[in-house]
């Protein structure tokens, strides 16, 4: 009984750490975006006054049971890919359940949140909610062919599926890294990733550049306060993860801090200079060079 408790609370430290540096890290390149742009930007503290607000506010409009677990969904996807992820490597307390499930299992996490939004974003009533869930489940479909591609090749590579075993293959030297290893992988892997930011150039589903709709506008109060608690999760779980499959992982907090913040920057350079692509764009992008980079990838494995 002793362990489990103890378990639970090193869970909760987890969770309270990268909830918080997600939100950091959110408002953070919120406001480098801002500079780009010429504007001065939000706060860095932005996204917790955001949360507070939403989560003090009430609402009277009901669209149906499937509606308000949309949220719920796309929540337990977040923490589900975290807490089967080594954030810190030979950590006791950042460890998470990362003994208990394989990159299978977190695969499945990262998307079940996109399908269960997609499932309360069908119930909403608005005409173009069909609209925004064709958009994201299509993208979603093709990015994951070239990420597909690339778990497979560095599971062939290093026989095992188990994140913790891949991130200690990499330990002993950058050289021993992933990206080093075996670079095609991580190429298709991290073109992959921008798509599964959902940022610019692949902002199918959101579009700030069109009629501004979706779940930031039709959510209200702690639903999308619940939404934005998500954001930083997800977004800390997702670069936690791509830093174990192909940067060597983390040793420490602030190396993980470091190699996370860098891995987000390059989904920020990206999206601040190139614009937004059309559906059909994007889903052919995929499908196209990062797919072929990623079979090629499989392909040196096999020979």
């Amino acid at each position: 009984m002793n362990d489990i408790l103890l378990k639970a609370l090193y869970t909760l430290i987890s969770l309270f750490v990268i909830t918080n540096y997600g939100l950091l890290l959110g408002g953070t390149m919120a406001r480098v975006r801002a500079k780009v742009q010429g504007r001065i930007g939000q706060p860095v503290w932005q996204p917790y006054i955001d949360i507070i607000k939403n989560n003090f506010k009430r609402t009277g409009i009901y669209h149906g049971v499937m509606f308000y677990l949309g949220p719920v969904f796309r929540l337990a996807g977040g923490l589900g890919t975290y807490l089967f992820i080594p954030a810190v490597y030979g950590s006791v307390v950042f460890a998470n359940f990362s003994f208990s499930g394989d990159l299978l299992l977190v695969m499945y996490f990262i998307f079940f949140g996109q399908l269960g939004m997609a499932l309360g974003a069908g119930q909403s009533g608005h005409p173009y909610s069909p609209l925004g869930v064709g958009r994201g489940l299509a993208q979603m479909a093709a990015f994951e062919v070239p990420f597909s591609l690339s778990i497979i090749a560095i599971a062939a590579q290093y026989q095992t599926l188990s994140i913790t075993e891949l991130v200690a293959a990499q330990q002993g030297g950058i050289m021993n890294w992933i990206a080093f290893t075996n670079p095609l992988a991580m190429i298709a892997a991290m073109i992959s990733f921008l798509g599964m930011s959902m940022g610019n150039p692949f902002s199918v589903v959101i579009a700030p550049q069109e009629i501004p709709i979706g779940p930031p506008t039709e959510m209200q109060s702690s639903f999308l306060g619940m939404l934005q608690t998500n954001r930083a999760i997800f977004n800390g779980a997702k670069l936690v993860l791509f830093m174990n499959l192909y940067f060597g992982g983390a040793a420490s907090i602030w190396v993980m801090v470091i190699k996370t913040f860098l891995i987000y920057l390059y989904t920020v350079i990206v999206g601040a200079s190139f614009p937004r692509f059309r559906v059909d764009q994007s889903i052919r992008f995929f499908l196209g060079i990062p797919t072929l980079i990623g079979i090629a990838a499989v392909v040196l494995q096999m020979l």
